[in-house]
């Protein structure tokens, strides 16, 4: 076998070669030092009011502006007694005003004895620091269920 060593290539400086791969690939740079970890505390947890909780405080709201009432769902003066209330802050009879008032009615019976069956026989019978009570009480109660 007789191997050819003759290409007919014309020989290229060797040099040539070192400059151009030197272009293409650059002496790296020295390396970054190491990134140090960072331990970032847990941002809180972000509390996104519920409907039953946002139509709760829009109600005592609406009681503290307009006044509280007995007897009547409106008086003639603005002030309303605690369904009425609840009605002007729900605007409709939705699923958030029904779950407020069930709310609502709970604490109060929790706060006021098992006979009370609806909010506006409880409401009657009790002074305005009770009632205040028991809405500051049951919107607490729709903020640590979330709803």
């Amino acid at each position: 076998m007789t191997t050819r060593t003759a290409n007919g290539f014309t020989p290229i400086d060797q040099n040539l070669y070192a400059q151009a791969f030197r272009l293409l690939d650059p002496t790296p740079e020295p390396a970054a030092p190491a990134p140090v970890p960072v331990i970032l505390a847990a941002a809180p947890a972000v509390h996104r009011t519920g409907p039953v909780e946002q139509t709760l405080t829009d109600a005592l709201a609406f009681l503290d502006t307009h006044g509280w009432a007995k007897h009547r769902l409106i008086h003639p003066e603005g002030a309303r007694c605690s369904i009425g209330a609840l009605r002007a802050a729900a605007g409709t009879r939705n699923a958030a005003y029904r779950d407020a008032g069930n709310l609502l009615l709970a604490e109060a019976r929790r706060q006021h004895g098992k006979q009370w069956q609806a909010i506006p026989a409880w409401n009657d019978h009790h002074t305005g620091a009770q009632v205040r009570g028991v809405w500051e009480a049951a919107i607490q109660r729709a903020h640590h269920l979330n709803i």
